[in-house]
């Protein structure tokens, strides 16, 4: 006799009744999990917010044309300067051309940035930490006195050396952002394989003669990415600052190249009678940023304690 069967004898006998289910555990789960997000989102104001504004980026960056029909790089001389109207919202520059158009497309230069930095850093400084916190010893300690001289460098100063060493480009001063950023994963994903090799499972797992890698791979990472990931969510907004920061330098693309930082750097000359031209472009980086820290908030504390 089965187990099972045991079981619902068992519960039979105790006047147990198991409650009759419809469909698959899946289609069961689903919905629940949806009103469960939509009631935590809702709950939630800024959190909302913040996604709101992270998916319209998405948006600008994808699919551009969704937001606004006007060519970022044509101007019009007679109309430089104008203020923010309901034909420009964000005014006009030096030159006639539509600040706005021009932040909407130039969110496909800096998330594209963005991105590429933030998985150099998540993929080079996870396996770093991953192998430093899996086979320990000399390994162990060699990686991390590598990370510890990363980490005594300033982020922004190692990457203006970086992109001096790579040339200037979008896709170079996205690499150097991500060098810079390796070494904050490489901890923490150190920490959390240190964690998990420790565990008990992982323990029962090895004395049954699972191989290294069957450890590695089915116990280990998978609950060890977890922290990793959030990292990256809190590290989007520092790596979207740091691009910036690099293109209002002059490493990014060359104009008429509408990255964000840019087009801060070219309206500083105009400060006095064009405060749009720094103001707004400076308004779409900070929400940007604000709305990413507050997802990866979420996503760190508030939504484990919900669950």
């Amino acid at each position: 006799m089965s187990q099972s069967l045991v079981d619902d004898q068992a519960e039979a006998a105790l006047g147990l009744a198991r409650p009759v289910e419809n469909g698959s555990p899946a289609e069961r789960g689903r919905p629940a999990g949806i009103r469960r997000v939509l009631r935590f989102l809702l709950r939630r104001p800024g959190l909302l917010l913040s996604v709101v504004v992270l998916v319209l980026v998405v948006l600008a960056a994808f699919w551009p044309d969704l937001f606004t029909s006007q060519d970022p790089l044509k101007g019009v001389p007679s109309q430089n300067f104008r203020g923010p109207s309901g034909s420009h919202w964000f005014g006009t520059d030096e030159l006639g051309r539509d600040v706005f158009s021009r932040v909407v497309h130039g969110a496909q230069l800096s998330l594209k940035a963005t991105l590429i930095a933030v998985l150099v850093a998540f993929v080079v400084g996870g396996l770093l930490g991953v192998v430093a916190g899996f086979v320990g010893r000399w390994v162990d300690d060699v990686l991390m006195r590598f990370v510890d001289v990363l980490l005594s460098i300033p982020a922004l100063f190692l990457s203006l050396a970086l992109v001096t060493a790579l040339g200037y480009g979008t896709v170079k001063v996205a690499v150097a952002v991500g060098i810079a950023s390796v070494a904050s994963f490489a901890r923490v994903a150190r920490a959390e394989v240190l964690r998990v090799r420790q565990a008990v499972f992982v323990e029962a797992s090895r004395s049954c003669g699972a191989r290294w890698y069957s450890v590695l791979g089915r116990h280990v990472l998978p609950n060890a990415t977890g922290p990793v990931i959030v990292l990256a969510t809190l590290d989007f907004g520092s790596s979207i600052l740091a691009v910036s920061a690099l293109s209002f330098l002059g490493y990014g693309a060359p104009p008429p190249a509408p990255e964000w930082g840019t087009l801060i750097s070219d309206g500083r000359n105009y400060l006095a009678n064009a405060w749009w031209l720094t103001a707004l472009p400076g308004l779409a980086i900070a929400a940007t940023v604000l709305a990413a820290n507050r997802v990866a908030r979420a996503l760190d504390g508030e939504w484990a304690r919900q669950r």
